[in-house]
């Protein structure tokens, strides 16, 4: 072996050591680096059938029609079907009850997957272009966990559930209005005088057959009063009997708008107040204090101009003041309970006597 020599700095020549390597051993080492990368395939553990082709499973070529690929999946399947499986059949040859188990699965899951147009596509997609590797992953799966049903079908039946439980729900505080104003005196006496001006009260003497008890009549008038108080009572809080179709039909064709509203308006504060850190208008600063205070609108608007006002003054749409706002406010209250000569008095009643004392005195 021939030693090279090297010329170095100054005009002289020494030979070069011979464990220098030369460029051939890195251009070996590379094409060794590169052969040992994994090839990229387009069968891969995990998506459709795995390392197998799904047509050659089914015994099909890739034109295979829609009908083809179903008839081999209803010929394979009778054969490796759990409930058909037969040992010692000469066409099952060498298998068994978990290998024939198996293989079922392994043709179920290659008909599901070429029996959909889309399915299918994106499967010949994966055979054509194996070097895709994320791209399959993500369409495979994207079409495995996507619902299969209709989104708008879920909003519909999401909306029919909230307008259902609103009309239960409406319904329940009408009733409750309405047989707490039957017991109120005012409104008693107000449509039992309706009543008597429209003939409902007026008692007749019965005679024979048709006579009925002081109950029956008692109740007669009870529902009277109260079909009274229902019509002509107009009741504080503006109830009135609901509908279901009403609801139904309010929350359908209204839903799209109070969502573009409430949208709309969500971005339009974020961007406002917390991009643009533009300041706070008076509207905003009492929405944030009736937020604080978890009051409804209506609520909030039946306060008084005065009170709104000095919300304002106070600066109660700083959370810290608000705080300290809350903690006088509870303190006041319970000064004032305390030195409340009707708390005084209902205190002892519930020390001396309480709800759950015995007696026999109708009250």
């Amino acid at each position: 072996m021939v030693a090279s020599t090297e010329r170095r700095p100054g005009g002289e020549v020494f030979p070069s050591s011979p464990l220098t390597p030369g460029p051939w051993w890195r251009l070996t080492v590379l094409l060794l680096s590169v052969s040992s990368l994994p090839t990229a395939t387009a069968l891969v553990e995990g998506l459709y059938c795995g390392t197998e082709v799904c047509y050659d499973v089914l015994g099909v070529t890739r034109e295979a029609s829609k009908a083809e690929i179903a008839r081999a999946y209803r010929q394979l399947a009778r054969r490796y079907h759990p409930d058909r499986f037969r040992l010692g059949e000469p066409e099952l040859e060498g298998e068994s009850a978990e290998s024939a188990h198996t293989k079922f699965l392994l043709i179920a899951t290659a008909y599901e997957t070429l029996k959909d147009e889309d399915s299918r596509r994106d499967y010949d997609y994966m055979l054509d272009h194996p070097e895709e590797y994320y791209q399959h992953y993500y369409a495979y799966y994207r079409r495995r966990l996507t619902p299969k049903v209709d989104v708008r079908v879920v909003i519909l039946v999401t909306i029919c559930a909230i307008s259902i439980f609103q009309y239960y729900s409406w319904t329940s505080s009408y009733n409750e209005a309405i047989n707490y104003l039957v017991t109120v005196p005012k409104y008693r006496i107000q449509a039992t005088e309706i009543a008597k001006q429209q003939g409902l009260l007026n008692r007749t003497k019965e005679k024979g057959k048709n006579r009925r008890s002081k109950e029956e009549i008692r109740e007669q008038e009870e529902e009277v009063i109260r079909d009274i108080i229902k019509n002509k009572i107009d009741i504080k809080g503006g109830y009135q009997k609901p509908n279901l179709t009403d609801i139904l039909l309010c929350q359908i064709l209204l839903f799209p708008y109070y969502l573009t509203n409430y949208v709309t308006w969500y971005v339009t504060w974020i961007y406002r107040f917390n991009i643009c850190r533009e300041d706070y208008g008076d509207e905003e600063k009492l929405y944030i204090i009736r937020r604080y205070m978890k009051m409804s609108q209506s609520q909030f608007d039946s306060l008084d101009e005065n009170m709104r006002q000095t919300f304002l003054e106070k600066q109660l749409w700083i959370k810290e003041n608000y705080e300290t706002y809350r903690k006088e406010q509870e303190e006041e209250m319970k000064i004032k309970m305390a030195t409340d000569p009707r708390m005084k008095r209902y205190r002892r009643w519930m020390r001396n006597e309480g709800p759950g004392r015995l007696t026999f005195v109708d009250d």
